[in-house]
């Protein structure tokens, strides 16, 4: 029998914050696939509005279910995602000198963002289940480890080093969020230091590059510096109210480079200036702000874990991607939340919120 109350703690405000995040991006990116000679990219618009919607659906059907069955089938769930990033190396499709992707008839996926949900929920699921309130120490966490390590490097052969790191993002977020023994994290902090060496020595040369470009961007203006010294300049010249909607030169002349992709961001900043960009931060915040409430008021410890797991995917997400365009981080490859173009991210995100919704509506079943 239905639950009325379902209705009554429907987050309606997440869902308005959704909408108007998802309109934002759609009105960016058609300005990013139309303005000047770029008719050919038109279509990248009709399909990000049909992913829209394939994300809305699925987002409905998270949230309708109880997630406390997520917790139940939290380890089926991380073994199919494992095999579908088995799959991509085996019969991936080839793309910008990556394999990420597989195709399914018309349609290509991305399984390294299932992962990032398939983390969250095994990672909810455990730290549940062996809550230590005195925090958990280095022996602890050699299960939790062993969970991030095999999609990791999974995802790093793809080679995808920015999904990578963003899922030890998540990781260390959620392991912070439950406790963490001071001298567990000290030691773990130190063994990356030391690490770091031995990191770098197994780096693809174009990932050195990005690193050593992100340091120093005039080192290769025209080569792997280009990307970051183009989106700075069209970032710079918005001003502070922007050139206009369309009218953004270095979008329109074709200097910045992934403009309906990974660099959206400098589209918009360009044509709506500093206060535009603001706005859009703001929105982010409220975004970020609402999933960190979600956890706080639910009572129910898988519930509390899995939001705080969803609001730092979107969290790193977001800091990664403006970050990045703005020559504060390396270039990674990270798209920007419902903004950026791309059906396995904006379903993945979709799904993600789905799931916030999905604990705030039921958190009067544990009040």
């Amino acid at each position: 029998m239905f639950d009325r109350r379902l209705v009554q703690h429907f987050d309606w405000g997440l869902l308005g914050l959704t909408l108007f995040l998802e309109g934002i991006g759609l009105v960016a990116l058609y300005s990013a696939v139309t303005a000047g000679d770029q008719t050919a990219q038109e279509i990248l618009f009709v399909r990000q509005i049909i992913w829209f919607g394939a994300g809305f659906a699925v987002m409905v059907i998270t949230f309708l279910f109880n997630y406390k069955l997520l917790e139940r089938f939290a380890f089926p769930i991380y073994a199919g995602s494992l095999l579908l990033l088995a799959a991509v190396l085996l019969m991936g499709t080839i793309g910008g000198g990556a394999q990420r992707w597989i195709k399914l008839g018309p349609l290509f996926i991305q399984p390294s963002e299932a992962a990032k949900i398939s983390i969250i929920i095994v990672l909810a699921r455990y730290y549940a289940r062996y809550a230590n309130p005195n925090g958990y120490s280095l022996r602890d966490l050699v299960k939790p480890a062993l969970l991030i390590a095999v999609p990791f490097m999974l995802i790093v052969r793809q080679p995808d080093l920015g999904t990578g790191l963003l899922l030890l993002l998540i990781a260390g977020s959620m392991t912070i969020f439950v406790k963490i023994k001071r001298s567990s994290l000290v030691t773990i902090i130190l063994f990356c230091m030391v690490a770091f060496p031995l990191v770098w020595s197994f780096l693809k040369e174009y990932q050195k590059q990005r690193i050593l470009t992100f340091l120093n961007p005039d080192r290769d203006p025209l080569g792997a510096g280009y990307h970051i010294i183009q989106s700075k300049i069209a970032i710079g010249s918005g001003m502070f109210t922007g050139k206009g909607y369309l009218k953004g030169t270095q979008n329109a002349l074709s200097f910045l480079p992934e403009q309906h992709t990974d660099f959206i961001f400098s589209v918009l900043a360009e044509e709506w200036g500093f206060l535009g960009a603001v706005f859009v931060l703001f929105a982010f915040f409220m975004l970020i702000v609402w999933g960190l409430r979600v956890a706080y008021r639910s009572r129910d410890p898988f519930g509390s874990i899995l939001a705080v797991g969803v609001t730092a995917m979107l969290f790193w997400q977001i800091v990664i991607n403006i970050g990045m365009v703005m020559g504060l981080m390396p270039v990674v490859g990270v798209p920007l939340p419902l903004i950026s173009y791309g059906g396995s991210s904006v379903v993945t995100v979709l799904v993600c919120i789905g799931l916030l919704m999905n604990v705030s509506m039921r958190r009067f079943m544990i009040e």
